[in-house]
């Protein structure tokens, strides 16, 4: 039998969308920058998965002149304490210094403990008469709700104060201000404003935005789902094939895959063609919730992250004409219907 090869590159889709930025994402920024004045913390959550890829800079151009705490979510997701994970956390630590870096799951008490005790300190370094208040920002779904909820639960014993969901765009607007911290005879309140996720303008590298689409940045009907799965697939031919081993050999064709999972899941359509749709949506959702693998979909080095750094400065100082690239391609998709249609 010969040995498996898998891809070492995949291919570039030219055609792939490069744009999410939603209407309720830009006034959803647009109400942040108005709240500033009152806010002692930005909290920005980025995907533990994608640490590179989740990082959007208009966090940074408009949330300018406040402290920030950025939090790596989902590390449950994307870390089994490997050597490897370690290392790539000091890594992230160590370019990001001095500005303070924590790695966190929102379903692990102790990681939930730790941001707690760094809003304490901070709201202990303010000092102020009405209590400590910080806003929590991030990209679509990179899980700010579920961590406002852990933080509050975890510090004030207090049930679910922001929904949740598996698609993105289910927190549309500012929230209310949620109580973490019980404010003493010596400490302060301290208070957390939930936001909606908000995607950058235009994504330059076509394979970022798969990586953000896998992880659920995007909603599923953006990009086909047996794209998504084939590049699922090449993630997982880099990790180990068998990974997929209850329902195919080691493959890189995507279809033989889906096909053995149609079978074996029973997602079949009449006279027992393959579902492919169907099954790659649930094969995603499996590596979703870390039952196909945890790990890490970004190259994360000392170069990497530099080269990403550069990239994002020379977006930074493009962001209106991002804008305007990402206007035309929605533009041109909408015409594209329209024609279809016609």
């Amino acid at each position: 039998m010969a040995t498996f090869l898998p891809r070492l590159v995949f291919p570039t889709l030219d055609s792939l969308p490069r744009s999410y930025f939603l209407g309720h994402h830009r006034a959803g920024l647009n109400k942040m920058k108005t709240m500033l004045s009152s806010i002692d913390l930005i909290i920005e959550c980025r995907d533990y998965r994608v640490p590179l890829s989740s990082r959007n800079p208009l966090f940074e151009e408009n949330l300018a002149g406040r402290q920030r705490l950025i939090v790596y979510t989902k590390q449950d997701l994307g870390s089994e304490g490997r050597d490897s994970d370690k290392l790539r956390e000091a890594t992230i630590r160590h370019f990001h210094a001095p500005t303070p870096i924590l790695f966190s799951s929102h379903r692990t008490p102790r990681s939930i403990r730790t941001i707690l005790s760094f809003a304490r300190s901070h709201a202990l370094s303010t000092n102020t008469l009405t209590g400590s208040r910080m806003m929590i920002v991030g990209m679509p779904n990179v899980g700010k709700s579920s961590l406002l909820n852990a933080l509050r639960q975890l510090g004030v014993h207090r049930g679910k104060a922001a929904q949740t969901g598996d698609q993105p765009g289910v927190t549309r607007k500012i929230g209310t201000t949620v109580k973490i911290i019980d404010a003493t005879d010596t400490e302060q309140g301290v208070y957390l404003v939930d936001t909606p996720g908000v995607f950058v303008p235009y994504v330059p590298n076509a394979e970022a935005m798969l990586k953000l689409a896998l992880c659920g940045s995007v909603k599923d009907t953006i990009i086909s789902p047996t794209t998504m799965a084939d590049y699922l697939l090449f993630q997982l031919n880099l990790q180990s094939p068998g990974l997929y081993g209850e329902w195919s050999p080691p493959t890189n064709d995507v279809m033989v895959l889906l096909a053995g999972v149609a079978q074996k899941t029973g997602r079949l359509q009449k006279g027992g063609v393959p579902d492919f749709d169907a099954s790659a949506l649930w094969l995603i959702q499996r590596w979703r919730t870390g039952h196909l693998g945890r790990f890490v979909l970004d190259r994360v080095t000392g170069e990497s992250l530099e080269r990403d750094h550069l990239e994002i400065e020379n977006l930074s100082g493009s962001l209106s004409q991002a804008r305007r690239l990402g206007k035309e391609e929605r533009r041109q998709r909408s015409k594209a219907r329209h024609v279809e249609a016609g």
